[in-house]
């Protein structure tokens, strides 16, 4: 079959895409199938090749809708189908159009060029920096976009997680669809008699098993008492005022006497403004006192006229809070609403839920607790590159998550949301302390591996010696250039293929390198 044209009829096609999106959906917690992306991805990616852009919209769209309608079902938990709907279609749309350039690859690189690497090697690799584009436009646009769903998170309980400290997540998805997409070529043209010509596959798939993570250095410990209170943090639980301060203060309680570096709150751990209630500022100024340790808490900030969801580095006898920190990324339609006018005239109803509009940070993620660098991210966060990447340059020595899971229990997405804490413990070379107000929590090591944790939907702490490390990792140092590599790079590849395709003679077919190889083969003595 010649590599111009498509390899499943239409029908087939968007059947098959959709299958890939389902199967893909095991991958992730709380099953987390990961040997399933290696069906997953080359459902797909048959179904793309050789397609015209149209078509190819149309497979796109059955293969986003597939995914992120079950993916992301947990948007549903409370406010009903309406945000449910809309997300996914939203990311089913974006994916739909980011097939289009994978199937113009297919269709335009062996019309451009008839030798063996360029099918083996090149649009493999094309195809693979396309993937990673899509992931990297759906966690940009619109509106600081939704990284969720990504190859690489896929691989945390895997042995292929630890390729993460080298390349980050994106990298990691490039070398995953690499695998399938230079498989799928192998065996669309069938050279299984020059077994050279598995090497693309088979070498980085090697890789991605073998390469060992990147170490990081010893640099101590730092005891940490993280405290999970169970309270009724949710959008819609039933609750009275400090009702969910008083339930973490209960769980902190056991902590009381030992000894302690610093106590870690989750986000939403204090229900109401300690720079502004007296309340909420003496028992945290008394905790300090009894457990005799600093405390990092998470509450809602109020200065002027904005708001902030903020970690708050808090003393005993300090002018407190000692330090700040403002979520980077608040959620479009959770924390604040963009274009609220427009969004309002179509849901009145849900968008009157959110009477907040959180700003969002500007400063560092991280802070300066006695010498020891505390790397930062609150709930959602931990799902963006760059709040990581830029706790980890600026000196965190171990990383800090504050989460608030209360508006979706009974989901996966405390499970999905580990599953990100995990990768950046190893992405970083840094241990991970993920503290949920309703669970599920963990202490991770720098390897991913758990130390300790608790489960969802009950009151406890966690405590342990944390390992703490310094230096960075090639994921982090080289991180943006080489997401610009790989999505940008795509992109004009394939233009450039576009183009030598165009001016390339009309005679010139992909096949005429195929039948050069048989006739090679042919010439070695080699039977076909």
């Amino acid at each position: 079959m010649p590599a111009t044209r498509p390899i499943l009829p239409l029908w087939a096609a968007v059947v098959a895409a959709a299958a890939g999106g389902l199967v893909l959906t095991l991958a992730f917690p709380a099953l987390a199938w990961w040997p399933v992306v290696f069906a997953a991805v080359p459902l797909v990616l048959v179904s793309l090749a050789g397609r015209r852009a149209w078509s190819a919209l149309l497979v796109g769209f059955a293969f986003g809708a597939a995914f992120f309608l079950v993916n992301l079902s947990f948007t549903a938990r409370y406010l009903g189908p309406v945000p449910w709907i809309a997300l996914s279609m939203l990311e089913a749309i974006l994916t739909a159009v980011c097939a289009i350039p994978i199937a113009l690859a297919y269709r335009w690189m062996p019309r451009a060029s008839s030798g063996r690497w360029v099918r083996l090697i090149a649009l493999p690799a094309v195809v693979a920096g396309l993937w990673t584009m899509r992931e990297q436009l759906l966690g940009s646009f619109p509106y600081g976009g939704f990284p969720w769903g990504r190859i690489g998170v896929t691989q945390a309980n895997g042995p292929l997680a630890d390729v993460t400290s080298w390349v980050g997540m994106s990298g990691l998805t490039f070398l995953v669809v690499f695998v399938c997409a230079a498989a799928i070529e192998w065996a669309r043209i069938r050279w299984f008699a020059d077994l050279r010509t598995a090497l693309p596959a088979v070498v980085t798939a090697l890789v991605l098993v073998a390469l060992p993570q990147f170490p990081t250095a010893a640099a101590g410990s730092l005891r940490v008492g993280a405290v999970q209170g169970n309270g009724p943090a949710g959008y819609f639980d039933d609750r009275g005022p400090y009702d969910v301060l008083n339930a973490q203060l209960e769980a902190t309680e056991p902590l009381v006497g030992e000894d302690l570096d610093v106590v870690l709150w989750p986000e939403g751990g204090v229900d109401g403004d300690p720079t502004q209630s007296l309340v909420a500022s003496t028992a945290l100024d008394a905790l300090a006192r009894r457990v005799d340790a600093p405390l990092i808490v998470s509450a809602v900030t109020q200065r002027g006229e904005l708001y902030f969801n903020s970690s708050l580095l808090w003393e005993a006898g300090a002018d407190n809070p000692v330090q700040m920190y403002d979520k980077r990324h608040p959620v479009p339609f959770g924390e604040y609403v963009p274009d609220r006018p427009v969004y309002s005239f179509f849901a009145p109803d849900l968008i009157g839920l959110i009477q907040r509009e959180y700003t969002p940070g500007t400063v560092p993620p991280i802070f300066d607790l006695d010498g020891v660098g505390v790397g930062l991210a609150i709930c959602f966060d931990v799902i963006y590159d760059d709040v990581i990447w830029d706790g980890a340059k600026a000196g965190a020595q171990v990383f800090m998550f504050q989460t608030n899971n209360a508006d979706f229990r009974g989901t996966s997405e405390n499970l999905q949301q580990l599953a990100f804490a995990r990768m950046r413990a190893i992405e970083t070379g840094r241990s991970v302390v993920n503290i949920s107000t309703v669970g599920t929590s963990q202490i991770i090591a720098p390897d991913g591996s758990e130390i300790s944790g608790l489960p969802a939907d009950v009151a406890g702490h966690l405590l342990s010696d944390v390992p703490l490390r310094t230096g960075l990792t090639p994921a982090v140092v080289i991180g943006p250039f080489l997401q610009l590599v790989l999505g940008g790079g795509s992109l004009v590849a394939v233009a450039a293929f576009g183009i030598a395709a165009r001016l390339a003679p009309p005679a010139q077919r992909e096949d005429a390198g195929l039948r050069g190889d048989r006739r090679r083969v042919k010439r070695s003595g080699i039977r076909l």
